[in-house]
């Protein structure tokens, strides 16, 4: 069994700064991004933001409390991955294709991608986990996260009227 190691703390740290990125200037550029993203309102995305640390807070946690917790760990992987596309697909891609910035293109790829890439690859040496159960980690956990946005969003309309 892996036991996690020290680097798996800054995951948690890498997203909290990319989602603090976003959540700064992502309303605003929304507004001129309507290909990409559907304008949104300050709080109801702040709110969204802090749902998903607060998700990759707790898929850390249980992946390094429990780690014998095979679906905390699959979580996790899938959490990391999800956040690797993420840093590709949307932000990476908006920004090319719009010629503009994308608010958490440099925190995605300057940090989220080098550091959820080492943990993986550490946990492929170790042998507890697969190539495939990653990819069916990132998928599942990909379309859990980008389903749950929507409502996160409206929760946060209705929270904060």
């Amino acid at each position: 069994m892996i036991i996690p190691s020290l680097l798996w703390v800054f995951f948690p740290i890498a997203i909290t700064l990319h989602n603090l990125e976003e959540a700064l200037w992502l309303p605003q550029w929304s507004h001129h991004a309507k290909r990409f993203h559907k304008p949104v309102q300050p709080n109801e995305f702040f709110f969204a933001v802090i749902l998903v640390t607060l998700l990759a807070y707790l898929s850390t946690f249980v992946a390094i409390a429990a780690p014998s917790f095979w679906l905390g760990r699959q979580f996790f992987f899938g959490f990391l991955g999800a956040m690797i596309l993420n840093a590709f697909m949307p932000h990476l891609a908006a920004t090319i294709l719009l010629r503009r910035y994308a608010p958490g293109l440099i925190t995605g790829l300057a940090l989220l991608v080098p550091i959820n890439l080492t943990i993986i690859i550490q946990a492929m040496t170790a042998g507890e986990l697969s190539w495939w159960g990653f990819v069916i980690s990132t998928i599942v956990v990909a379309g859990l996260l980008l389903s749950l946005l929507p409502a996160f969003f409206r929760l946060g309309k209705l929270l904060i009227k």
